[in-house]
């Protein structure tokens, strides 16, 4: 399963690349440090999924930790890209298959 996920993460990061949501940019710590879901309060959902989400995944994996066995982003990335649903079909399409990956584990 680490390989599944691994390719869908590299996967996810070309998703975002071809949107042009990649950044080059780290938020700031505090950024990061928010105690809200998905950083709301101070980070986008496209640097949400880069520096949070892909980065502890790639964490985890490189540390043979164990993975979240529920996984339910799908929903947010749905509501974040509403009116640009069908340009970021494959963003998405992607970011379900994490989902249902990580939650059949």
């Amino acid at each position: 399963m680490d390989s599944a996920v691994t390719a869908l993460l590299t996967d996810l990061q070309l998703a975002l690349q071809r949107l042009q949501l990649w950044q080059l940019e780290r938020p700031s710590e505090q950024a990061l440090a928010s105690q809200q879901p998905f950083c709301i309060d101070t980070l986008n959902f496209p640097q949400w999924l880069q520096f949070v989400f892909v980065e502890r995944m790639q964490w985890l994996l490189a540390q043979q930790q164990p993975l979240p066995r529920n996984c339910q982003i799908s929903p947010m990335a749905e509501q974040y890209f509403g009116p640009r649903l069908a340009q970021a079909a494959t963003l998405l399409a992607c970011i379900k298959q994490i989902d249902d990956l990580l939650s059949d584990a």
